[in-house]
């Protein structure tokens, strides 16, 4: 069974939010409404999405803010603006922030969808000519950061977006000390103690997607941070 295309809706009007998330679901994409940017970057914690849409017009954190915040925190995930702003200065601002669209209301759910496709396309396409450069071994896995996933003798596991920047830092310092800091700053943005706490939760879930292969332990070092060993 192909994977559905996992996408983010951030849309604060609850009739519009409703109306979209409902009409993509009908066109077999795999729909997560957010209807604020606090609960949309909750939202992007734990799960994996392809692309996000992104209303501009929103209460306590307008949509080129929550795209800032996405450049720092997921700067895989692309993005699109849907907004009632339609001055050329906005338009501008949007794409500066690197906005793969800008799709001014009223939208017509149908453009939105052919808009959205046509965005899928082409990233998979430029995906599919990377060819396995972004594949690295992990023991007898296979973690494709690119797509969220760790492939284990066929069987696919899908990470969150969490989970893959986490994992990507581990690998990249692999058999190396990561001191909590110097995970928790680039990812979590803060080293205090409830993000630290949150750090314990992720290793827990790495841990047990990776425990197929005995060679490969993420050891704890009391106090001072984390190190992936991958015996050969």
């Amino acid at each position: 069974m192909e994977k559905k295309h996992r996408i983010l809706l951030v849309e604060d009007d609850e009739s519009l939010g409703y109306l979209l998330s409902e009409y993509l679901k009908m066109k077999e994409l795999d729909i997560i409404w957010a209807k604020d940017g606090t609960k949309a970057m909750e939202a992007m914690d734990l799960h994996a999405f392809d692309l996000a849409v992104l209303d501009v017009m929103m209460p306590q954190m307008d949509g080129f803010t929550l795209a800032n915040q996405i450049k720092k925190r997921f700067p895989d995930l692309p993005f699109i603006f849907l907004t009632a702003k339609s001055l050329k200065i906005d338009v501008l601002k949007g794409f500066s922030l690197g906005a793969l669209d800008y799709l001014k209301k009223p939208i017509d759910e149908e453009e939105l969808l052919t808009r959205i496709m046509a965005h899928l396309s082409r990233m998979e396409k430029a995906a599919s000519h990377k060819g396995k450069e972004d594949l690295v071994p992990i023991g007898s896995y296979i973690f494709d950061s690119r797509n969220n996933q760790l492939v284990h003798k066929g069987e696919s596991i899908r990470l969150t977006a969490r989970e893959n920047e986490l994992l990507k830092f581990l690998v990249q310092n692999k058999n190396n000390l990561c001191s909590h800091k110097d995970i928790l700053v680039p990812i979590w943005g803060n080293n205090d103690y409830f993000n630290r706490k949150s750090l314990n939760v992720f290793i827990t879930h790495l841990r047990k997607h990776l425990e197929k292969d005995p060679n490969i332990k993420i050891e704890n070092l009391h106090g001072r941070g984390f190190i992936l060993r991958v015996d050969q």
